[in-house]
């Protein structure tokens, strides 16, 4: 996905950042960067989410990503979800991969998924 650098956060490494989806925050895990730097990432979810608590049905149309408090949420579409907790959102064409728990939800259709940590991997195309 490209995102550009916003600003830094308030945690070791954690950058503000923006995306044509929308803006949110995460852990930047490469060499250094400033306000106004542009890169292609992949997003990493670091928690275990649970199904119906952390990945809800979406209350809004389309894909997006915003900030709500500590959390940033990520509306997309539930591309895949196995029994052995792997799971994966589909965010304007971009996949992002996740581990989840609790109960099956449909597959296509549109979900938020909340977390409080997003890790960002610089790709180099």
């Amino acid at each position: 996905m490209n995102i550009k650098i916003l600003g830094t956060g308030l945690k070791k490494d954690e950058v503000v950042f923006e995306a044509a989806t929308g803006a949110g925050r995460g852990i930047w895990c490469g060499p250094p960067v400033k306000p106004g730097d542009e890169a292609v990432v992949e997003f990493e979810l670091p928690a275990l989410l649970m199904r119906w608590v952390d990945i809800v049905p979406a209350e809004q149309e389309g894909h997006g990503i915003r900030m709500e408090g500590d959390e940033v949420v990520l509306t997309g579409v539930l591309d895949n979800s196995e029994e052995d907790g792997t799971g994966c959102l589909q965010l304007d064409g971009e996949l992002i991969l996740f581990e989840c728990l609790g109960e099956p939800m449909a597959l296509g259709s549109l979900v938020e998924v909340r977390t409080r940590e997003i890790r960002l991997y610089p790709v180099y195309l």
